[in-house]
């Protein structure tokens, strides 16, 4: 059983780290699309937008997530996101 176990909490671990890479990835593409809103003098909201990525990741859970649990974590990487673009957007504080 124990060998069992830690194989699943290995390939666990390693799902985690591609996870990570995925969402860092996910949030360097956002900030790429906030500079190229800002370029384009749009806002960094674009409520159209994240409404339809929401659509496309509720069509594309097959579970075991529950759907609205899978929302709430995109959007929290959608806000979160959104902040990193602000702050990106606003530049560095003069010291």
């Amino acid at each position: 059983m124990t060998d069992d176990l830690d194989a699943l909490r290995s390939e666990i671990d390693a799902l985690d780290r591609q996870i990570v890479e995925l969402l860092n990835r996910r949030a360097r593409l956002g900030l790429a699309a906030g500079r190229a809103k800002t370029e384009s003098g749009r806002p960094i909201t674009d409520t159209e937008r994240e409404r339809e990525v929401m659509i496309r990741i509720a069509m594309a859970n097959n579970g075991p997530l529950p759907q609205d649990a899978l929302l709430a974590l995109y959007r929290q990487l959608i806000e979160t996101i959104k902040r990193l673009e602000e702050i990106e957007k606003s530049g560095p504080k003069p010291a």
